[in-house]
């Protein structure tokens, strides 16, 4: 419509102007079904073909004995998808991306410009961006078996369901509502918002599997769950009537815990009434527990200490959440009802956390299908998204982190099952998703495999600071600022590694059937990538092979450390066995290069730099085993032909 206006300006007799713009508005009013909008120019992006290369910046390596390997990559998330199109075609189990929900508030940009409420065109911006990248993300999902998940709010979830109804007509499409705060986000002049929404398009024989159904529940209180699926964990302290310290004296004592380990290290003794608790020395290194109410009131633990050793020493008590506005924590233990039906059978222990406490769990629990209304602690974007952020920074250099939790939960029900699945993010942010897939394989000892994309954009503020102190992008002094590597690569290698960007231990645990230590980290290896552009003419020549290496190798799976080469020269022959691909760059040396490939079983991948058409059919039927590739034509031409504009 913007390029209808212009042209209608351009009219020198005013009549004819007046009555081609009244004829234009009397159109418009003529909607047709379903989602009409102005397809935009493209956002910023260049003409023509691109020629990715990868970078490598940095990696993180936890896992030195796996082979999986994450990846983040640094770009425009368009031109990643084009690249990734070439390496993962049809291949990708799960697409989860968190777009620009389009608020107006400086969430996002077209043509390097902030898109505020006030811009008449922004819904069809949004909707055009999204449309480009869409089609791209279409061609690397798996037609027979696969997901896109999309999350969105109330500002464009009815243009987005259009869009995804218009966009994938095969697929099966179903909207999840999730409470991501109980108590509502203000809003001007309108109801509070507590929910946000996910679209889940199903392609082929995708759909949900059962999962702990409790776990999705909003109606349930995590800290006290009665139900069916879950066994209870009683409140060591005492509530109600006769709790209180005059009432039992002999059920007042401390309880020493060492807080990094999370577990009870000795138990006091009971004191007189006459004993100031104040009075009685703390044991250097722990910390005292008294059974104090949240007024300060001393009330009473529900056993002596002889009774909670033994159930300690069976692994019946653990500690429980802590309160971070009040500065204390929880004691939680297995009640005699429970242990009775541990002892019949009907509940049973299926293993024990790293504190020494017993995982029980119901020997007939039940899954089912989550339904489509989510909600609890686990979904808060408060809880699991800002304050997690706070742990590795100790600042809040993100604004609006989603719950990892929250996203676990949302891809689980469809990898579950996939311990080898490959799972992409095009809109990162600050890396809430490998964190995500990190947990998940650590619960159930999956290889899922991440890339994450992201932009290194800096906050409006930070430009502002940055273009008065004279910086631009490009500098480092602004590069390092931005959001792929000052917030998403720390929090990854943080993460995985188990401090905070200081170097100190992160605190806390994972909630989950393992309480896993947040200190300990991840068995997971990832790899920073900045996406460049090649000349083509200089990649026929072959004398870009150093720049497309890291291509190559993802091409290949992405296994064992990104190789990379100190010579400056071409070798004639590369043979990468830990990372399953070889390449040949010179035909004459291909009867050795044959009988190494030969050799060495492990390579799946065989990359041929040869001109000639026949000549590779010739040498590819020499490696039955092996998927092959003719360089450099292979490449040259899916970027030559395979644009989306």
């Amino acid at each position: 419509m913007s390029a209808i206006n212009d042209l209608i300006a351009q009219i020198e007799d005013e009549g004819l102007r007046q009555r081609i713009d009244a004829e234009v508005k009397r159109l418009l009013k003529q909607k047709k079904f379903g989602l009409v909008f102005e397809e935009h120019q493209p956002d910023g992006l260049m003409e023509g073909p691109i020629y990715p290369s990868l970078q490598v910046l940095d990696q993180v390596q936890n896992a030195p004995d796996k082979a999986l390997w994450h990846a983040l990559i640094e770009a425009d998330n368009f031109y990643a998808l084009q690249l990734l199109a070439y390496l993962y075609p049809g291949m990708v189990d799960c697409i989860y991306i968190d777009p620009p929900y389009n608020t107006g508030a400086r969430d996002w940009k077209y043509n390097n410009d902030y898109v505020d409420s006030a811009d008449q065109y922004r819904h069809s911006k949004w909707l055009s961006m999204m449309k480009r990248r869409l089609l791209l993300a279409k061609k690397l999902l798996n037609p027979r078996d696969s997901v896109l998940i999309v999350t969105i709010d109330e500002k464009e979830y009815l243009h987005l369901g259009c869009l995804l109804e218009e966009m994938f007509p095969e697929a099966r499409i179903q909207m999840v509502n999730i409470i991501i705060n109980k108590n509502g986000v203000s809003r001007s002049n309108a109801f509070k918002r507590s929910e946000e929404y996910a679209f889940f398009v199903m392609f082929g024989e995708s759909g949900p599997v059962e999962m702990e159904t409790s776990t999705y529940s909003p109606f349930i209180d995590e800290e006290q769950d009665n139900s069916e699926d879950h066994v209870r964990w009683e409140w060591l302290l005492r509530g109600g009537s006769n709790s209180l310290r005059t009432d039992r004296p002999n059920l007042f004592y401390p309880i020493y815990i060492d807080e990094s380990s999370r577990t009870i290290k000795q138990l006091g003794q009971p004191i007189p009434l006459s004993v100031d608790r104040r009075t009685v020395p703390d044991i250097e290194g722990l910390r005292t527990l008294w059974p104090l109410r949240t007024d300060g009131t001393e009330a009473t633990w529900r056993m002596q200490p002889s009774s909670l050793q033994k159930r300690i020493d069976k692994g019946f008590v653990r500690i429980g959440a802590y309160d971070q506005k009040k500065d204390r924590y929880s004691i939680l233990y297995i009640a005699d009802v429970q242990e009775e039906r541990i002892n019949k059978g009907d509940i049973v222990i299926t293993g024990k956390r790293a504190d020494g406490s017993v995982i029980v769990e119901y020997a007939n629990s039940k899954k089912s299908i989550p339904t489509t209304v989510w909600g609890g602690s686990l979904f808060s974007a408060a809880e699991y998204g800002s304050k997690i952020i706070t742990k590795v920074f100790g600042d809040k250099r993100f604004q609006f982190p989603k719950s990892f939790y929250a996203t676990k939960l949302t891809i689980a029900p469809f990898v579950a099952n996939k311990p080898n699945a490959l799972i992409i993010d095009f809109f990162a942010g600050s890396g809430t998703t490998l964190h995500a897939v990190n947990l998940l394989n650590a619960e159930d000892g999956g290889n899922r495999r991440c890339i994450m994309v992201t932009n290194n954009e800096v906050s409006e503020q930070e430009a502002k600071t940055l273009t008065k102190q004279g910086f631009k992008p490009g500098d480092e002094e602004w590069e390092r600022l931005g959001i792929a590597r000052y917030v998403n690569w720390p929090r990854t290698v943080c993460s995985i590694e188990g401090h905070d960007v200081n170097g100190l231990p992160l605190k806390g645990e994972y909630l989950g059937t393992d309480h896993r230590q947040m200190k300990d980290g991840f068995a997971a290896n990832c790899v920073f990538f900045k996406l460049n552009f090649l000349d083509k003419r200089q990649v026929a020549l072959g004398r870009q092979f150093h720049e497309l290496l890291p291509i190559l190798w993802m091409k290949a799976g992405g296994e064992g450390p990104c190789p990379q080469l100190d010579n400056e020269e071409i070798p004639q022959q590369l043979i990468l066995p830990e990372n399953r691909f070889a390449v040949l760059t010179d035909e004459k040396a291909f009867t050795p290069f044959m009988e190494s490939v030969i050799e060495y079983r492990k390579i799946r991948m065989v990359y041929l730099v040869v001109d000639s058409d026949s000549m590779y059919r010739e040498m590819a039927r020499c490696f039955p085993n092996q998927q092959t590739c003719q360089l450099y034509r292979d490449y040259l031409d899916n970027f030559r032909i395979n644009q989306t504009r």
